[in-house]
Protein backbone atom coordinates (compact mmCIF):
# COMPACT_ATOMS: atom_id res chain seq x y z
CA UNK A 1 0.00 0.00 0.00
CA UNK A 2 1.20 3.66 -1.16
CA UNK A 3 2.20 6.03 1.98
CA UNK A 4 -0.47 8.24 0.66
CA UNK A 5 -3.73 5.90 0.99
CA UNK A 6 -3.94 6.47 4.70
CA UNK A 7 -3.30 10.21 4.50
CA UNK A 8 -5.64 10.20 1.65
CA UNK A 9 -8.44 8.71 3.67
CA UNK A 10 -7.90 11.37 6.51
CA UNK A 11 -7.65 15.18 4.53
CA UNK A 12 -8.00 17.89 6.58
CA UNK A 13 -10.41 20.53 5.21
CA UNK A 14 -9.83 24.10 6.33
CA UNK A 15 -12.63 26.34 5.46
CA UNK A 16 -13.56 29.84 5.70
CA UNK A 17 -16.49 30.94 7.12
CA UNK A 18 -18.00 32.99 4.75
CA UNK A 19 -22.00 33.38 3.52
CA UNK A 20 -23.66 30.31 2.15
CA UNK A 21 -20.53 28.24 2.73
CA UNK A 22 -22.10 25.20 5.38
CA UNK A 23 -24.29 23.28 2.74
CA UNK A 24 -20.74 23.21 0.72
CA UNK A 25 -19.82 20.64 3.97
CA UNK A 26 -22.48 18.42 2.80
CA UNK A 27 -20.00 16.52 0.79
CA UNK A 28 -17.97 15.46 4.17
CA UNK A 29 -18.89 12.11 6.23
CA UNK A 30 -19.13 12.29 10.10
CA UNK A 31 -15.37 11.98 12.00
CA UNK A 32 -13.88 14.50 8.56
CA UNK A 33 -11.35 16.88 10.21
CA UNK A 34 -12.79 20.46 9.17
CA UNK A 35 -10.70 23.57 10.44
CA UNK A 36 -12.32 26.78 10.22
CA UNK A 37 -10.69 29.39 9.74
CA UNK A 38 -10.15 33.03 11.53
CA UNK A 39 -9.66 36.47 9.47
CA UNK A 40 -9.04 39.75 11.06
CA UNK A 41 -11.73 41.05 9.06
CA UNK A 42 -14.55 38.88 10.32
CA UNK A 43 -12.88 38.35 13.93
CA UNK A 44 -12.31 35.58 16.15
CA UNK A 45 -15.76 35.39 17.47
CA UNK A 46 -16.98 35.10 14.48
CA UNK A 47 -14.73 31.84 13.85
CA UNK A 48 -16.57 30.45 17.80
CA UNK A 49 -20.21 30.80 16.73
CA UNK A 50 -19.66 29.00 13.37
CA UNK A 51 -18.23 26.13 15.32
CA UNK A 52 -21.05 25.91 17.56
CA UNK A 53 -23.55 26.16 14.89
CA UNK A 54 -22.08 23.17 13.23
CA UNK A 55 -20.90 21.08 16.41
CA UNK A 56 -23.90 19.04 15.74
CA UNK A 57 -22.90 17.57 12.30
CA UNK A 58 -20.45 15.22 13.31
CA UNK A 59 -17.37 16.55 12.02
CA UNK A 60 -14.00 16.67 14.25
CA UNK A 61 -13.86 20.21 14.27
CA UNK A 62 -11.03 22.46 14.84
CA UNK A 63 -11.38 26.19 15.30
CA UNK A 64 -8.46 28.74 14.13
CA UNK A 65 -7.70 30.91 17.41
CA UNK A 66 -5.69 34.19 15.62
CA UNK A 67 -2.98 34.59 18.68
CA UNK A 68 -3.39 38.38 17.96
CA UNK A 69 -7.19 38.61 18.06
CA UNK A 70 -7.07 36.98 21.68
CA UNK A 71 -7.40 40.13 24.16
CA UNK A 72 -6.01 38.62 27.57
CA UNK A 73 -5.79 35.91 29.96
CA UNK A 74 -10.02 35.72 30.61
CA UNK A 75 -10.91 36.54 27.33
CA UNK A 76 -8.46 32.92 26.68
CA UNK A 77 -10.61 31.19 29.33
CA UNK A 78 -14.07 32.64 28.01
CA UNK A 79 -13.26 31.28 24.78
CA UNK A 80 -12.10 27.85 26.34
CA UNK A 81 -15.55 27.74 28.17
CA UNK A 82 -17.54 28.66 24.34
CA UNK A 83 -15.64 25.81 23.15
CA UNK A 84 -15.94 23.27 25.74
CA UNK A 85 -19.63 23.91 25.42
CA UNK A 86 -19.31 23.11 21.90
CA UNK A 87 -17.41 19.60 22.33
CA UNK A 88 -14.23 20.87 20.83
CA UNK A 89 -11.08 18.78 21.59
CA UNK A 90 -8.96 20.47 19.01
CA UNK A 91 -7.74 23.81 18.27
CA UNK A 92 -5.01 25.40 15.92
CA UNK A 93 -3.10 28.59 16.85
CA UNK A 94 -2.00 30.39 14.47
CA UNK A 95 0.02 33.90 15.44
CA UNK A 96 -2.95 35.55 13.05
CA UNK A 97 -2.30 38.48 10.24
CA UNK A 98 -2.79 41.76 12.82
CA UNK A 99 -0.41 44.27 12.26
CA UNK A 100 -1.13 45.06 15.85
CA UNK A 101 -2.85 42.71 18.53
CA UNK A 102 -5.98 43.75 19.77
CA UNK A 103 -4.41 42.70 23.58
CA UNK A 104 -1.80 41.87 25.45
CA UNK A 105 -0.97 38.38 22.86
CA UNK A 106 1.76 39.43 20.06
CA UNK A 107 2.42 35.54 19.53
CA UNK A 108 1.25 31.69 19.10
CA UNK A 109 3.82 31.08 21.84
CA UNK A 110 2.05 33.51 24.31
CA UNK A 111 -0.98 31.92 24.14
CA UNK A 112 -0.41 28.66 24.24
CA UNK A 113 1.81 29.22 27.70
CA UNK A 114 -1.20 30.39 29.04
CA UNK A 115 -3.05 27.68 27.94
CA UNK A 116 -0.91 25.46 29.47
CA UNK A 117 -1.48 26.43 32.59
CA UNK A 118 -5.62 26.43 32.13
CA UNK A 119 -8.08 22.96 32.56
CA UNK A 120 -8.98 22.31 28.96
CA UNK A 121 -10.19 19.71 26.83
CA UNK A 122 -7.96 20.30 24.08
CA UNK A 123 -5.82 16.58 23.27
CA UNK A 124 -5.11 18.39 19.72
CA UNK A 125 -3.48 21.75 19.57
CA UNK A 126 -1.68 23.09 15.94
CA UNK A 127 0.77 25.66 15.14
CA UNK A 128 1.76 27.11 11.88
CA UNK A 129 5.14 26.98 10.53
CA UNK A 130 6.36 28.49 7.86
CA UNK A 131 8.85 26.08 4.95
CA UNK A 132 9.31 28.90 2.76
CA UNK A 133 10.20 31.86 5.87
CA UNK A 134 8.41 34.39 6.70
CA UNK A 135 8.42 38.06 5.74
CA UNK A 136 9.24 39.40 9.05
CA UNK A 137 11.04 36.73 11.13
CA UNK A 138 14.41 35.17 10.63
CA UNK A 139 14.62 31.47 9.79
CA UNK A 140 16.53 31.13 13.11
CA UNK A 141 13.67 32.65 14.89
CA UNK A 142 11.30 30.53 13.40
CA UNK A 143 12.90 26.94 14.19
CA UNK A 144 13.30 28.55 17.70
CA UNK A 145 9.62 29.65 18.27
CA UNK A 146 8.76 25.72 16.98
CA UNK A 147 11.21 24.13 19.02
CA UNK A 148 9.65 26.24 22.39
CA UNK A 149 6.49 24.84 21.40
CA UNK A 150 6.90 21.57 21.88
CA UNK A 151 5.64 19.54 24.30
CA UNK A 152 2.12 22.39 24.08
CA UNK A 153 1.45 22.05 20.15
CA UNK A 154 0.49 18.28 19.18
CA UNK A 155 1.33 19.00 15.59
CA UNK A 156 2.22 21.72 13.35
CA UNK A 157 0.62 22.63 9.87
CA UNK A 158 2.97 23.96 6.86
CA UNK A 159 1.85 26.96 5.11
CA UNK A 160 0.25 26.40 1.45
CA UNK A 161 4.02 25.84 -0.96
CA UNK A 162 4.49 24.80 -4.10
CA UNK A 163 7.89 23.39 -3.55
CA UNK A 164 8.26 20.12 -2.49
CA UNK A 165 11.75 19.51 -2.66
CA UNK A 166 12.00 22.88 -0.87
CA UNK A 167 9.55 21.77 1.97
CA UNK A 168 11.42 18.17 2.49
CA UNK A 169 14.75 20.60 2.77
CA UNK A 170 12.83 22.51 5.35
CA UNK A 171 11.94 19.40 7.25
CA UNK A 172 14.74 17.55 7.54
CA UNK A 173 16.71 20.79 8.62
CA UNK A 174 13.65 20.88 10.98
CA UNK A 175 14.63 17.38 12.43
CA UNK A 176 18.05 18.07 12.75
CA UNK A 177 17.41 20.54 15.31
CA UNK A 178 15.96 18.24 17.30
CA UNK A 179 12.25 19.67 16.79
CA UNK A 180 10.41 16.47 16.46
CA UNK A 181 6.67 17.85 16.72
CA UNK A 182 4.76 16.24 13.55
CA UNK A 183 3.59 17.64 11.03
CA UNK A 184 1.08 17.95 8.31
CA UNK A 185 1.53 19.63 4.86
CA UNK A 186 -0.40 22.33 3.46
CA UNK A 187 -1.47 21.66 0.01
CA UNK A 188 -4.01 23.77 -2.10
CA UNK A 189 -7.08 22.12 -3.25
CA UNK A 190 -8.75 21.80 -6.65
CA UNK A 191 -10.15 25.03 -7.71
CA UNK A 192 -9.76 27.53 -10.48
CA UNK A 193 -5.97 28.47 -11.28
CA UNK A 194 -6.01 31.84 -11.91
CA UNK A 195 -7.96 32.51 -8.11
CA UNK A 196 -5.13 29.90 -6.55
CA UNK A 197 -2.25 31.89 -8.56
CA UNK A 198 -3.54 34.82 -7.28
CA UNK A 199 -4.35 34.31 -3.60
CA UNK A 200 -0.98 33.25 -3.49
CA UNK A 201 0.97 36.07 -4.55
CA UNK A 202 -1.68 38.11 -2.14
CA UNK A 203 -0.40 35.96 1.00
CA UNK A 204 3.29 36.02 -0.41
CA UNK A 205 3.69 31.81 -0.52
CA UNK A 206 7.53 32.71 -0.13
CA UNK A 207 9.77 31.31 -2.80
CA UNK A 208 7.05 29.59 -4.93
CA UNK A 209 5.22 33.09 -5.58
CA UNK A 210 8.44 34.37 -6.62
CA UNK A 211 9.17 32.11 -8.89
CA UNK A 212 5.79 32.05 -10.36
CA UNK A 213 6.28 35.47 -10.82
CA UNK A 214 9.75 35.37 -12.80
CA UNK A 215 8.13 32.09 -14.86
CA UNK A 216 6.31 33.05 -17.53
CA UNK A 217 5.71 29.30 -18.63
CA UNK A 218 4.24 28.65 -15.68
CA UNK A 219 2.04 31.75 -15.81
CA UNK A 220 1.05 30.71 -19.20
CA UNK A 221 0.17 27.28 -17.73
CA UNK A 222 -2.51 28.89 -15.48
CA UNK A 223 -3.98 31.02 -18.35
CA UNK A 224 -4.08 27.76 -20.41
CA UNK A 225 -5.75 25.22 -18.09
CA UNK A 226 -8.66 26.34 -15.83
CA UNK A 227 -8.85 23.82 -12.63
CA UNK A 228 -5.71 23.41 -10.67
CA UNK A 229 -4.95 19.75 -8.95
CA UNK A 230 -2.30 19.47 -6.24
CA UNK A 231 -1.32 15.84 -8.77
CA UNK A 232 2.46 16.77 -9.17
CA UNK A 233 2.60 18.12 -5.29
CA UNK A 234 1.57 15.14 -4.27
CA UNK A 235 3.99 12.81 -6.52
CA UNK A 236 6.48 15.12 -5.11
CA UNK A 237 5.60 14.26 -2.18
CA UNK A 238 5.57 10.51 -1.89
CA UNK A 239 9.07 9.86 -1.67
CA UNK A 240 9.26 12.04 1.74
CA UNK A 241 5.71 10.17 3.32
CA UNK A 242 7.79 6.75 3.94
CA UNK A 243 10.62 8.45 6.19
CA UNK A 244 9.24 7.89 9.23
CA UNK A 245 11.83 10.90 10.83
CA UNK A 246 10.21 13.27 8.70
CA UNK A 247 7.00 12.70 11.28
CA UNK A 248 4.33 13.68 8.20
CA UNK A 249 0.88 13.20 9.78
CA UNK A 250 -1.23 14.20 7.50
CA UNK A 251 -2.25 16.01 4.38
CA UNK A 252 -3.89 19.60 5.59
CA UNK A 253 -6.21 20.92 2.35
CA UNK A 254 -6.74 24.46 1.66
CA UNK A 255 -10.04 24.35 0.13
CA UNK A 256 -10.80 28.14 -0.63
CA UNK A 257 -14.00 26.29 0.12
CA UNK A 258 -14.38 25.03 -2.72
CA UNK A 259 -14.87 21.19 -1.01
CA UNK A 260 -16.78 19.03 -3.62
CA UNK A 261 -14.02 19.32 -5.96
CA UNK A 262 -10.99 18.42 -3.26
CA UNK A 263 -13.33 15.60 -1.91
CA UNK A 264 -13.74 13.89 -5.46
CA UNK A 265 -10.07 14.67 -6.42
CA UNK A 266 -8.79 12.62 -3.49
CA UNK A 267 -11.31 9.59 -4.15
CA UNK A 268 -9.31 9.97 -7.62
CA UNK A 269 -6.44 9.73 -5.97
CA UNK A 270 -7.44 6.75 -3.60
CA UNK A 271 -8.80 4.86 -6.75
CA UNK A 272 -5.66 5.58 -8.31
CA UNK A 273 -3.45 3.97 -5.63
CA UNK A 274 -5.76 0.91 -5.15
Amino acid sequence: MSALTPLLESLYFEVIPMKGFEEKLDVLKAGDRVGITCSPKQGLQVTLDTVAKLSDRGYSLTPHLAARQVKNKQHLKDIVAQLTDSGITSIFVPGGDLDEPLGEYDSSAAVLQDLAGMDHPFTRIGVASYPEGHPAISNDLLFEALEAKQGIATHMVTQMCFDMPLLVQWLAEMRDRGITTPVWIGLPGVMDRMRLFKTSLRIGVGQSAKYAKKQKGLIGMFLRSPTYKPDSLLKDLEPAMGEERLGIEGLYIFTFNQIDNTVQWSQEQLQRLR
